[in-house]
């Protein structure tokens, strides 16, 4: 069985195509039933039934592939708290045609302003791709160094077509309107599992391949900010799993990632999802919050990296006999802090970009807050490690700048700026400390730290929201009203919402992948020969070696 689908790995790539084109035939061919009202629910015998939901449509409301309908007065009625409402608007239709013609082009003006502030952001968040090859590769040793830069290459590759073939549609395909607007709306499809009563929305049904509903200026606008997310979730493991990971299976794993695990946890939280509906159903503050990601993006990658690493083993040499790690330093350290800061830059797009809207004039704060929280964490690695080994580590500097920008991404809208700076503080410390567990007590060996900096981190950036949001922000998010408030602003419940949060990433993410790794590896091996890791893998997996002329195979821990 290994030896055919070894023979046939390309074969398998095709097959994974093929079943998501299945898929889209069948989710978006079947009429979609109406979800049935909680209290028909709550009147008869607990129902545990399931079903493809529909959101109210918009009336009038189909595709724009070419935007020339998208934007108009509509979209200038309750675009701000003071702005004109539709009556005042049928009134300027009455007496003013003019009026109503200006108030034409300022509604398809505004749509514009957010299509170019997503698409722009988005562009600064695929700009963070060469920001993590940059890290990895130069945390790792020269001999893996083309390896490690084909997968942070590759992983994009992959992971588009994935998320293009049924990643996004199960992600958002049950969202509804977005603060984009336009055709967002058309998005109105979500499978829910009905249980005693309450609504459990589990993934979207619309989107697939872009097609349909799908092929909608908004939708792909959307699209194109949203696959920039699930790209940096997908590349944090190739840190983690860096050195001695073999390309076939890399390649399973990066089209598994980005049309499954990364879009159901994601429709989770930012989907419409049942954690997002936490605060509707149960009244846990306005549920499951993440701004910009720390979990959705971070933990997934992080718990998807820690369950890859323990599955494959650490790195020839690392750990000696009697279970104490050795240090395998990276190969060029400037070359991983050019990285960080260009990945630096690329965040503030990542926060301020996920308002999905320019006027939000909240960005200001949320990128003020990223700057804020990234210099406090690497302020405290590095007063950590001095104090502790006698000398700053740039290392951990750089890794505890990063640490702090995971931290502060899921609450980074929603605290002040004192808060951001003891969001960053604590995630620096945190992160170093994580480091230490993850190699010394875990045994898992991740060369970038990637568990520790977006696993741990991100986890602590949604504990953060749960305590410091000061409730001045998010009026109505996930249909609750008032602002998000954190537990030391009288908000206990969207604390409680956040750990659910955390803890259910984990149980998912890690049971999922885990069993993933270990499924693949019986059939595709995870790991290359012992004498491929030792002369490096740069010949052996991807033909072409970064340092051609070095000689790079003095020892085996070169």
């Amino acid at each position: 069985m290994k030896g055919i689908l070894r023979k046939h790995f390309s074969a398998i790539c095709v097959l994974l195509v093929v079943l998501g084109f299945a898929t889209v035939v069948f989710s978006e061919d079947k009429p979609a039933q109406q979800q049935v009202p909680a209290g028909e629910a709550a009147a008869s015998a607990p129902d545990t039934s399931a079903s493809a939901a529909v959101l109210p449509a918009t009336p009038g409301l189909k595709p724009d592939p070419s935007g020339t309908n998208t934007g108009g007065a509509a979209d200038v009625a309750g675009a701000t708290a003071n702005g004109p409402t539709a009556a005042d608007l049928k009134n300027l239709a009455t007496n003013e045609p003019l009026a109503l013609k200006l108030a034409d082009v300022i509604g398809h003006d505004r749509i514009a302003l957010n299509f170019m502030w997503t698409l722009v952001c988005g562009f600064l968040v695929f700009f963070m791709q060469a920001g993590f090859a940059m890290v990895e590769t130069g945390f790792t040793r020269a001999k893996n160094a083309a390896h490690t830069m084909s997968m942070n290459l590759m992983i994009f590759v992959f992971g588009v077509l994935g998320y293009w073939v049924c990643g996004f549609a199960l992600q958002m395909g049950g969202i509804g309107a977005v603060p984009l607007a336009g055709g967002t709306g058309l998005l109105n499809g979500e499978f829910i599992m009905h249980l005693f009563g309450k609504d459990f929305g589990l993934f979207g049904t619309k989107g697939f391949f872009l097609s349909g509903v799908g092929y909608d200026v908004s939708i792909v606008t959307l699209f194109l900010f949203k696959v920039v997310f699930m790209d940096m979730a997908a590349t944090i493991p190739t840190g983690a799993m860096a050195e001695r990971w073999t390309f076939k299976s890399f390649v399973i794993f990066g089209f598994f990632i980005s049309m499954f695990t990364y879009p159901l946890y994601a429709n989770w939280v930012w989907g419409g999802g049942w954690l997002s509906q936490l605060g509707r159903n149960f009244g846990l503050g306005h549920g499951v919050l993440d701004f910009a990601g720390s979990s959705v993006v971070h933990m997934v990658g992080g718990v998807s990296a820690l369950a890859g690493a323990k599955v494959l083993g650490p790195r020839i040499g690392k750990y000696r006999k009697d279970g104490t790690p050795n240090a395998i330093p990276g190969h060029h350290i400037p070359m991983a802090i050019v990285g960080c800061l260009v990945l630096f830059f690329g965040w503030f797009g990542f926060n301020s970009g996920s308002t999905l809207a320019g006027a939000d004039l909240r960005i200001g704060v949320i990128a003020v807050n990223t700057m804020l929280a990234s210099a406090a964490a690497s302020f405290s690695a590095m007063l950590y490690m001095w104090f502790i080994f006698g000398k700053p580590d740039l290392s951990m500097c750089a890794n505890g700048l990063l640490a702090g920008l995971v931290a502060i991404t899921a609450p980074c809208a929603f605290v002040s700026t004192v808060g951001a700076v003891i969001i960053g503080l604590v995630a620096g410390v945190l992160c170093c400390l994580s480091v230490f567990f993850v190699e010394r007590k875990l045994k898992v060996d991740d060369p970038v730290g990637a568990v520790s900096i977006h696993g741990t981190c991100g986890a602590w950036g949604m504990i953060a929201l749960g305590l410091f949001a000061d409730g001045t922000y998010g009026d109505g998010l996930n249909n609750v009203p008032g602002t998000v408030k954190g537990l030391f602003y009288g908000g206990q419940s969207q604390f409680v919402a956040e750990l659910i949060g955390v803890a259910v990433n984990f149980v998912f993410v890690f049971g999922v992948m885990y069993a993933f790794f270990k499924i693949l590896n019986r059939f595709i091996p995870l790991r290359v020969h012992a004498e491929v890791e030792l002369e490096g893998l740069d010949r052996y997996e991807v033909a072409v070696e970064a340092y051609p002329d070095f000689n790079q195979r003095k020892t085996p821990f070169s």
